[in-house]
């Protein structure tokens, strides 16, 4: 199989924390690609119309897009615990937080798409101001449930810290952890699984995600 990725896409992230996490590492070729919304890739346009990463093409011909297709998909290939739960009260709650930690990063990569790509006498301080606050809705969002992320590691689990590590990466004058004591002492334990220290992002192209 071959991941359409970039090292600094918190969404590729989530995949590759996924494949570490579920032994599948292995299985997929990660070919970098430079991605950006005012430079079409060509490859990557190929596999997802979109020209987004993360896309994956499978063995069998598939090309699926975007992150919770492609982390569902490769949770099926494996015969270790399940990073989607089959059913019930888990399953919502790990795809209610995919969607959050994801909805998170939406917002977070519009606003830096208005302050690092449009040109600045465009610059719309409202639809940042409107960014902003997502961000803090969400944040608030998982403070309140921290106590119960407890040691789960799931699709769920995976988006947060994937969308924490963001903030720290690009948001770094943010102190969202000052005023949300439990979610910091919760992303501290996460951070440290070997799946989230091997997919740090580098210090990268500064217009890529």
């Amino acid at each position: 199989m071959k991941l359409h990725s970039s090292p600094t896409s918190p969404y590729v992230r989530k995949v590759r924390v996924l494949l570490l996490e579920t032994g599948l590492d292995d299985q997929v070729e990660q070919v970098n690609q430079a991605v950006t919304p005012t430079s079409p890739n060509p490859e990557v346009n190929a596999d997802n119309p979109l020209g987004k990463v993360p896309a994956l093409h499978t063995d069998d011909g598939l090309s699926l897009y975007d992150s919770p297709v492609v982390c569902e998909y490769l949770d099926s290939l494996h015969d270790s615990a399940r990073m989607f739960p089959p059913a019930g009260k888990p399953r919502w709650q790990a795809l209610c937080r995919q969607a959050l930690g994801d909805g998170l990063l939406d917002a977070a990569i519009l606003g830096r798409y208005e302050t690092s790509l449009r040109p600045s006498e465009m610059l719309w301080p409202d639809w940042m101001d409107a960014q902003m606050l997502k961000i803090e809705r969400s944040l608030d969002a998982i403070q309140a449930q921290a106590g119960d992320l407890g040691e789960t590691v799931d699709i769920g689990t995976i988006s947060l810290a994937c969308a924490l590590g963001y903030l720290d990466f690009r948001y770094g004058d943010n102190d969202w952890r000052a005023s949300r004591p439990a979610l910091a002492a919760w992303y501290d334990r996460f951070s440290q699984r070997p799946a989230m220290r091997a997919t740090m992002a580098p210090d990268g192209d500064p217009l890529q995600r």
